[in-house]
């Protein structure tokens, strides 16, 4: 266990859950995410960035939660976290891996000017765009290998969204509940009409009674 932990003791589920499952902390990725959950709670006070300020629930609903993406982001992508708010996944994602190229894009400028802040402070600079998706997606049609979407919309409204952003070849991640197969069937004909079709659905374990799915929709 590393020695950050006694000063981060809630910190340490995060440490436990990536240990379990072969996914390396290091020192100085720890410090990262200490000092940003600090900035995050900070700036709650008086902007609305997250309703989960239990350091607990933080460690799981917001870190843990956003590591279970990495097996699904292969080396080197160009990744754009949607509707980021806070930065989730999108920045955890961004201090856990060096090799990605990360966007963060939110209609909210209040929002896009903290996780720009927040980028350089924590010495991870990302490109940070206040915009709605389908705007983006005019400028940067099919750039992006990986685009990530959590607690945005429904899954048809978000392949209308993602779709336009992502590469052919390249993946749309969904971060979902656990039940997601009426959502799935709903959203077939916008999955069809933007390229897009389910590849898999993994069941990603955040404690032992926590599980969302990630939906793994991938553009042809």
């Amino acid at each position: 266990m590393m020695t950050h932990d006694r000063h981060e003791p809630d910190l340490e589920i995060v440490q436990t859950w990536a240990s379990a499952r072969g996914i390396e902390i290091t020192p100085m990725q720890f410090d990262a995410l200490a000092a940003y959950r600090k900035r995050v709670l900070d700036v709650n006070k008086y902007m609305n960035l997250t309703a989960i300020t239990d350091p607990a629930d933080f460690a799981v609903k917001h870190f843990i939660d956003s590591l279970t993406l990495l097996p699904q982001i292969p080396h080197g992508a160009n990744l754009i976290d949607i509707g980021t708010g806070a930065g989730f996944p999108g920045m955890v994602l961004h201090i856990m891996r060096n090799d990605l190229r990360v966007t963060l894009l939110d209609s909210t400028r209040k929002r896009v000017d903290f996780l720009r802040e927040t980028a350089e402070i924590l010495g991870r600079p990302a490109e940070c765009i206040h915009a709605r998706a389908e705007e983006h997606a005019r400028s940067h049609n099919g750039a992006y290998d990986i685009c990530t979407a959590r607690a945005v919309a429904r899954l048809d409204k978000l392949a209308r969204w993602a779709l336009p952003l992502v590469a052919p070849g390249g993946a749309f991640l969904a971060m979902k509940g656990p039940d997601v197969a009426e959502e799935i069937e709903a959203a077939s004909p916008a999955l069809e009409k933007y390229g897009g079709r389910v590849e898999d659905v993994f069941v990603a374990e955040l404690t032992e009674n926590l599980r969302h799915s990630i939906v793994v929709v991938r553009k042809k």
